[in-house]
């Protein structure tokens, strides 16, 4: 069987070499300036968070949308009152920097550069870029790496969202400070997605974190479902940008949230 993530990664390994060839890590280090923890301050005065994800491309599914570019998904999440957004910058789904600096450019959000960190490199190259957290992906880092990265990410005044899989990654994130857990629906060999992944796993998460549902999240009542069962917030990506009309399927998502604090 096809193991994307082992192909993705063992892309990124060229990627990143290249990468800093072109632009060495204390260059890197000379150019950027400390961000100010925006994930963090944004997820902290709402109780209902929808990180939403400028993706045009899945590798397993292929191209998801043709009508719009990157920034123009940006600017409808923002105006359709989407938490944060996540910007791909791995070309597996036809992501890239440049995509990234110009939706820095665009709107006023926080940012996740989303992405698969195997290196130190790439925190520093991420602020660099403008952004305002990172992924970690618990499966392809050391229980050492994850913690280490984790306090790198800090401090470059960055927020990072630990990605777990299964009960084993959960145990990992637990072990570090991490302030956001995401769980991934998306079974990482496969690609296929299920929100009953996230389902499984709440009961081993710490609920003093903040816990985001990845992937998988189609419909409002898909969404419902994650908040009644604890989630503070999803991250949804094709969900978004396959849907017929994706400003409203925003305001869906958003609402989850306002129909939370209504019956508060």
């Amino acid at each position: 069987m096809r193991d994307i993530l082992a192909e993705i990664v063992e892309k990124k390994k060229d990627i990143v070499r290249e990468a800093k060839e072109r632009l060495p890590l204390a260059e890197v280090k000379a150019r950027l300036r400390p961000g100010t923890f925006r994930m963090a301050e944004r997820f902290r005065a709402e109780p209902w968070s929808l990180i939403a994800e400028c993706k045009l491309q899945s590798p397993a599914k292929g191209r998801l949308n043709r009508t719009h570019t990157v920034d123009q998904l940006a600017r409808i999440y923002e105006a359709n009152g989407a938490s944060m957004l996540s910007v791909h910058t791995d070309p597996h789904f036809l992501g890239c920097n440049e995509d990234f600096v110009r939706v820095r450019k665009e709107v006023a959000l926080p940012l996740l550069r989303k992405d698969f960190v195997i290196d130190e490199y790439q925190l520093y190259e991420a602020r660099l870029l403008g952004a305002d957290a990172v992924l970690l992906i618990a499966r392809i880092l050391t229980p050492a790496q994850l913690k280490e990265y984790l306090y790198t990410t800090w401090s470059l005044g960055m927020d990072a969202l630990i990605e777990v899989h299964d009960e084993r990654d959960m145990a990992a994130a637990l072990a570090t400070p991490a302030e956001f857990i995401g769980i991934n629906n998306r079974n990482l060999v496969t690609f296929t997605t299920s929100i009953e992944n996230t389902l499984a796993l709440l009961p081993f998460a710490d609920r003093s974190r903040t816990l985001i549902s990845e992937s998988g999240v189609f419909t409002h009542e898909d969404a419902e479902k994650l908040r009644d069962a604890g989630c503070d917030g999803i991250l949804v990506g094709e969900g978004l940008v396959r849907a017929e009309d994706i400003a409203a399927q925003t305001r869906a998502f958003v609402g989850v949230g306002k129909e939370q604090e209504a019956t508060a």
